[in-house]
C-alpha cells in the first residue's frame, strides 16, 4: 500500500477510536498520538472533513479547540491483507478478512462466477485463489448471479492487475474498502449503474515453501511448534507475509523417530529483493531453536509443482530414504537444504506442499 494510503488509513482509525471513547477528538489528539506537525494533523482532518469521513462537531471558540467526529464506528476496511504470488503465468491471489463468513461468502461467490479462478480454497479467514493471467467475461448481479466475480488478471512489470467486477455489498468493498488493506498498491474503479468494476494492484511477489524436520528430541520439542514460530518470526522481515503453516506425515516405520514421524511446511509471500535475508534467517532460527543437532530445512521458490517432484514425497512415505537421493532430488529441482539428516523429511514435507489437509496428515492416504 502506498504510504499516503497507510497515513489515511491509521489517521482515520485514530478518529474514529477517540470519537467511540470520548464523543470527539481535537487536532491536538491526532497530533499527540502520530508525533506529526499540528499543520499536517490539521491538513489530514480538513482532508477528511472534505472526504466526508469526519463532521465538525463543536466549531474553535476562544481558546477551546474545535472538536470532531468520525462520522462511522464501521471499519475502515474488513479487508485486512490482500496479496499474491506469481510464477510464469500463474497466480495465487491471497485475501485475509477480518471474518469468516465474509471470506466464505466471496469464496462461494468467485467459484460460482468462475473467470479466470481455476481453484478457490479458504481457511479460517483466508481465502486463497489460484488463477492464470488472461481475461473472462463474468456475468454478475442478483440472485442466482453470483455478486462477484474475477474476470481478468494480467501483469504489469513488477505489479499484478486483479480485474474485478461486483454488485451490492462486494461493490462498497471494492470501492470503499480493499485500497486500504495491507499489500494493495491501489484501486480504481468505474460504475455503471449498479454494476462496479475495478482494477486492484498488488506488488507480484515470489512464493516460497520452507520444509522442516527433525528439530525435537525425546526431551524435548515439537517441530510443527518450531515451524509455526519460524512462521511469524520471518513475517517480521520487511517485504516478507506470512500465508500457510501445515503438518505433513511421513514413512511411520522410520527408526529412530521421536514420535509419529511428523515433518512441517510453511508458505510465505516474498519480495524478491528480500529473498537472502529470509534464508538466512530461517537458517539462523531453526539452529538456534532446535532441540535436535539432526534439524534440517528445505527451501523452494516458485508455485508450479515441477513434473516428477511429488514422486519424492511419495518414497518418503513408503521408504527409508538416504540423504544422497534427497540431496539428488534437491539438486534436480533447484531447491536448497541446510542442516542434518533432517533434510530428508524436510525435503519431503516440500514436495507434498499443496494437497489438502487430509492427505498430508494420513500417510496411508493416496498421493494424486
Amino acid at each position: 500500500m502506498s504510504s499516503v494510503l497507510e497515513r489515511r488509513r491509521e489517521y482515520l482509525r485514530l478518529m474514529r477510536q477517540f470519537t467511540l471513547d470520548r464523543g470527539f477528538f481535537t487536532v491536538t489528539d491526532i497530533q499527540n498520538a502520530t508525533r506529526i506537525p499540528r499543520s499536517t494533523a490539521q491538513d489530514w482532518v480538513n482532508r477528511l472533513i472534505g472526504e466526508g469521513c469526519v463532521l465538525v462537531r463543536e466549531e474553535k471558540h476562544g481558546r477551546n479547540a474545535a472538536h470532531y467526529v468520525a462520522i462511522s464506528a464501521m471499519p475502515s476496511s474488513t479487508c485486512k491483507r490482500i496479496f499474491t504470488t506469481i510464477d510464469g503465468d500463474e497466480v495465487e491471489i491471497y485475501h485475509d478478512c477480518m471474518s469468516g463468513a465474509c471470506a466464505a461468502f466471496c469464496g462461494y461467490h468467485h467459484a460460482l462466477a468462475g473467470g479466470v479462478l481455476v481453484h478457490i480454497e479458504r481457511d479460517g479467514t483466508l481465502l486463497r485463489e489460484s488463477a492464470r493471467i488472461g481475461r473472462c467475461d463474468v456475468p454478475v448481479g442478483l440472485s442466482p448471479l453470483p455478486a462477484v466475480g474475477v474476470t481478468g488478471i494480467e501483469r504489469d512489470g513488477d505489479t499484478v492487475v486483479q480485474h474485478i467486477r461486483c454488485i451490492g455489498g462486494p461493490a462498497y468493498s471494492l470501492s470503499d474498502m480493499m485500497a486500504r488493506a495491507e499489500g494493495v498498491l491501489q484501486v480504481k474503479t468505474r460504475h455503471t449503474g449498479q454494476i462496479v468494476e475495478g482494477d486492484v494492484h498488488t506488488q507480484g511477489l515470489m512464493h516460497v515453501t520452507i520444509g522442516i524436520d527433525d528439530t525435537d528430541s525425546k526431551e524435548g520439542g515439537a517441530t510443527f511448534a518450531l515451524a509455526l514460530a519460524l512462521l511469524y518470526h520471518v513475517s517480521r522481515i520487511n517485504g516478507v507475509l506470512p500465508i500457510s503453516h501445515h503438518v505433513a506425515m511421513l514413512n511411520q516405520d522410520v527408526f529412530g523417530k521421536t514420535a509419529g514421524n511428523s515433518s512441517s511446511f510453511i508458505e510465505v509471500a516474498v519480495a524478491p529483493d528480500s529473498y537472502m535475508d529470509l534464508e538466512e534467517k530461517t537458517l539462523r532460527f531453526v539452529a538456534d531453536e532446535s532441540f535436535s543437532p539432526e534439524w534440517g530445512i528445505a527451501i523452494r521458490s516458485g508455485l508450479k509443482i515441477p513434473d516428477g517432484f511429488r514422486d519424492y514425497g511419495r518414497l518418503v512415505r513408503e521408504q527409508v530414504v538416504s540423504r544422497a537421493v534427497a540431496e539428488a532430488t534437491a539438486e534436480r529441482f533447484d531447491i536448497t537444504l541446510h542442516g542434518g539428516n533432517g533434510v530428508i523429511g524436510a525435503l519431503g514435507a516440500v514436495a507434498l506442499a499443496g494437497l489438502p489437509h487430509e492427505i498430508l496428515l494420513d500417510p496411508n492416504r493416496m498421493i494424486p
